[in-house]
């Protein structure tokens, strides 16, 4: 039997386990999965019918998959608790709510379809860290099983428990009109109902559950999907535009003008308005986020403190938990709000009520709000195609190479580089705050390349090109997935 099973290596990713399905993963290789998940939640948690949370995401194939892992979770002793179609918040909210051991969410997230994939984690609130994930890899891939007799059963109405407890404790008095973008994926049978009933006027934009994604990837960095909220905002002259990716963990915003705003600026902006409430705090950043924290007038006024982590959701939750800080905030749009705000997870619809509550506090549009920050030009994330198995050297070999260019004191658009962060790929930055970085994607075969620049345009641009020019000459990168 165990030449029918197919489980490629590679899927085992920094904190995500993603594969295309049928292609890189069949059901006897999901069952092989949740067989090893199971031995190592036993493992961990010391327990021999350890209790795991499991939930799936509304693609067509997911609940199939989850079917093939329970399977396996279960053969190794697991007592499992499905609560059905689900958010990844939901399940990690799950945990806390339930006390339970562990979890498990099937979920490609915003990966496009024929994607499918695994969020879990043992601990509260913080998904698998690498280390987990390459034991995990060795216990699956070496068929290192344990043996046991687990269960099965389900649990009913938990969709509303959820959505309850972001309501009861985030009403908010002013009434804001916002449309709430769902890209057809899963968030769609959550995020308009929360936020209608916290108070908000509510304009749905694709919030209709549909598999085949018709219209494009819920995904909140994708330019179309930014660009139909957009045009719903004007449209209905609406104060706000919110756009979820497919499992729910983050959010996109455009401001009542119709303009994008880049998700490090929301953080920020809500990290402003949580430092007047909690000063002497601290928050984290991932190092595609702008440098505009580091120096912020009304962050240090209110003894805040922010520190430049690794980029991912799991790193940030991660340091967030250890640092004790309020809040984390990702590029990306993944937000983690800690005790008394959140459990510290990444919670999209809980990151747009942060976001109400900013404009609850304030008398003026989101518009007039962002334009009080300084100005900082910044490009999209753009991700370069490179093969997973070249990316991370190549990564290092650029570390060293920009470590050289500030040694030598190597001029960019007239610029030397000042400082070289190295948490994550390599973030350098110049004397005029502008910066760039290079870093290996951890869910796709990828880079990752970001720049932005306070002084002009042209600079985030020269920057860029810089870069590009830099990836070109290694030969091992193919096309982006979007470039200026």
């Amino acid at each position: 039997m165990s030449t029918n099973i197919k489980i490629n290596s590679n899927g085992f990713r920094e904190y995500d386990a993603r594969w295309l399905y049928k292609k890189d993963i069949n059901l006897l290789g999901l069952e092989n999965l949740g067989k090893g998940l199971g031995t190592q939640i036993i493992k961990k948690t010391k327990k021999k019918n350890p209790r795991v949370i499991v939930g799936h995401d509304y693609r067509s194939y997911s609940e199939e998959i989850k079917s093939a892992l329970k399977k396996g979770l279960i053969s190794t002793g697991c007592n499992i608790e499905d609560i059905g179609l689900s958010l990844s918040p939901t399940v990690y909210f799950a945990q806390f709510n339930l006390n339970a051991d562990a979890v498990a969410m099937v979920t490609a997230s915003h990966n496009e379809n024929g994607w499918t994939g695994v969020k879990m984690g043992i601990e509260k609130g913080l998904t698998y860290a690498p280390e987990e994930m390459e034991e995990l890899k060795d216990i699956t891939l070496n068929q290192k099983f344990s043996e046991g007799k687990g269960s099965e059963k389900q649990i009913d109405g938990f969709q509303q428990i959820y959505k309850n407890d972001l309501i009861k404790k985030n009403k908010i008095k002013k009434k804001i009109k916002a449309v709430v973008a769902c890209g057809n994926g899963t968030a769609g049978i959550f995020a308009p109902d929360i936020l209608r009933s916290i108070g908000c006027e509510i304009i749905e934009l694709d919030c209709n559950l549909d598999y085949t994604f018709p219209k494009y990837n819920p995904n909140p960095e994708d330019l179309k999907m930014l660009h139909a909220i957009s045009k719903a905002v004007k449209d209905n002259n609406a104060d706000i535009g919110f756009g979820f990716d497919g499992d729910g963990d983050r959010v996109g915003v455009i401001d009542n003008k119709g303009n994008e705003i880049f998700s490090d600026k929301i953080g920020l902006l809500i990290a402003r308005n949580l430092s007047s409430k909690y000063n002497n705090c601290k928050f984290v950043v991932d190092v595609k986020s702008t440098g505009l924290y580091a120096k912020d007038k009304i962050l240090l006024k209110n003894n805040c403190e922010t520190i430049y982590w690794k980029t991912g959701h799991s790193h940030i939750k991660r340091k967030v938990n250890k640092e004790k800080a309020l809040a984390g905030f990702e590029k990306s749009g993944h937000f983690f709000f800690n005790q008394p705000l959140g459990y510290g997870y990444d919670d999209g619809i809980n990151s747009a009520i942060q976001v109400c509550h900013l404009l609850n506090n304030e008398d003026k549009s989101l518009n007039e709000i962002v334009n009080e920050l300084p100005i900082t030009y910044q490009t999209p994330t753009m991700a370069p195609f490179c093969k997973d198995e070249e990316k991370y050297q190549l990564v290092e070999d650029l570390v060293k190479k920009i470590n050289k260019f500030k040694e030598e004191k190597i001029k960019i658009d007239d610029q030397t580089i000042a400082e070289v962060l190295t948490v994550n790929g390599v973030r350098f930055s110049f004397e005029d705050g502008s910066w760039g970085l290079i870093r290996a994607s951890s869910n796709k075969p990828s880079l990752v390349v970001v720049t932005e620049s306070p002084t002009s345009d042209s600079r985030k641009k020269k920057i860029f090109y810089f870069i590009d020019d830099l990836l070109q000459k290694t030969g091992k990168i193919g096309e982006y997935d979007q470039k200026i």
